[in-house]
Parts: C-alpha cells; structure tokens; sequence
C-alpha cells in the first residue's frame, strides 16, 4: 500500500523526469529505501525526509500540505490528525506526527505534536540536518542526545538546539512522551 508522503514524493520526482537512481545520487541515501518509502507503508525520520525535499527542490512541509493557505491558521485539539507514522521496526510504531503547520504553505516553520512511544529508546542512532528545533515536553520523560552530551527532560522543559549537531530524540523510561517541537530549515 503507498503512503501519502510517498505517493507524494514519487509525484514530485516523475514531474522532474527524475529515477529512483537520480534521487538516491542526490540525497546520498540507498535507492532501495527510497523504492520503500514511495511504494510501501514505511516513513522515513525528518532527516532523510529533509533531504528528500531538498534534492526535489520543495519545502518539507510539501509532502504534508493538501495546498490549501490560511492565515492565520488555527489547529484545534479535537481536530488534529496524524500525519506521519515512523517506524523503525515494520510493525511498531515509535513517533506519531501531528502537523500543527499543515495548510499555511507559506510556512517557513515545521510545527508538530509527536507522540514519542517507549519503544524510541531501542535505538539511539544520532542524525543530523541544517537548521534548527525547539521542543517542549508536554508529558512524560524525554531522552535528548546532543553530540556527546545526554538530558533527560520532564513536562514543562524545553530544549532549543542547531540541528546540525548530531542528535537523537526518544522517550525516557517505559512510558510515552509527548512533545511540541518546532523545526525550522533554511531554504
């Protein structure tokens, strides 16, 4: 089954007479993970998401957006969506996305509301991207990797970093976490 970031994704590389091949040549990633993430039900994280866009020239947010532009741009509680799943492991769901920025497209900020399961904390793969991330955790324990540095972080803390830096971002302990985090990329 093709996801809807996917299906997006694929859209936009056959628009620029681009392969699978071209695209993996300019985002430095395998091209058979980018045939997963177009055909299958299976999310990248932000990191090669990111450079997914920047290799097919559009903002992140593309893939999310259904091209509608409002300002401003209000997001209530009981109707936010789940806009992007990642798993690690094909069958357990360890972040859940929750665009608060889809339909303003002429964001410069990507803002979520992530739900971060315990299951996070299984791997502690650091990643790096250009730009720039504020969290604030909303519940539970977050688990922060900065470089070399490590934080644990409970409700009502923030961390604001240069996303350049490598980093990783997990729920702390047995219980989910729920964050708000703003990421900002440079055009």
């Amino acid at each position: 089954m093709q996801s809807k970031i996917g299906g997006r994704i694929k859209s936009f590389r056959e628009k620029q007479d681009m392969t699978i091949n071209d695209l993996a040549e300019r985002t430095g990633l395998e091209a058979e993970f980018l045939t997963a993430v177009e055909s299958e039900d299976m999310y990248p994280s932000l990191g090669p998401l990111l450079k997914i866009a920047r290799a097919l020239g559009v903002r992140l947010g593309t893939f999310l957006d259904d091209q509608v532009s409002r300002d401003p741009l209000i997001v209530r509680l009981d109707e936010r969506e789940e806009e992007l799943t990642m798993h690690r492991h094909k069958d357990v769901a360890e972040f859940k996305y929750y665009s608060l920025g889809k339909g303003k497209s002429d964001r410069h900020m990507e803002p979520f509301f992530i739900e971060i399961m315990p299951e996070s904390g299984s791997d502690k793969h650091l990643s790096s991207h250009e730009g720039e991330e504020l969290i604030i955790v909303h519940s539970g324990e977050l688990s922060v990797t900065y470089g070399k540095e490590e934080s644990v972080l409970k409700a009502g803390d923030s961390i604001y970093f240069n996303s350049i830096v490598p980093h990783n971002v997990s729920a702390h302990g047995d219980e989910k976490a729920e964050i708000y985090a703003v990421l900002y990329f440079p055009e």
